[in-house]
């Protein structure tokens, strides 16, 4: 018979703190932080050394896993995290016929006369 995996847990927010805050958090919760990428380096070695900071996680704070299920994280060296304000909305993107119809607003002729 297959091993039963009975306990679940509450993933918590790390992003924002530093990667060592954010593993021991993640720890104390009973899950394990790591790389988003399953083929590169553990996680702990892509934050080492240096002070990192936790800028993405997935999944989101809130979902229920089981214990010790894994975390993936996105982190960047302190001084080169994003902006944390939140982005500005931005309009929709024109359809693609507004990409098909050019506008004449106005040309340069560049032939010789």
């Amino acid at each position: 018979m297959g091993e039963r995996r009975a306990l679940q847990v509450v993933v918590p927010n790390v992003v924002g703190l530093p990667f060592h805050i954010g593993r021991d958090v993640a720890s104390k919760a009973s899950v394990a932080l790591a790389n988003p990428d399953p083929d590169g380096p553990p996680i702990g070695s892509l934050a080492w050394p240096g002070l990192y900071y936790i800028v993405r996680q997935n999944p989101a704070p809130g979902t229920v896993l089981y214990e010790w299920d894994s975390v993936a994280v996105e982190v960047v060296k302190h001084g080169d995290s994003p902006d944390p304000a939140p982005a500005i909305p931005r309009p929709a993107p024109p359809t693609n016929t507004a990409h098909a119809t050019p506008e004449r607003e106005g040309y340069v002729d560049l032939t010789d006369k």
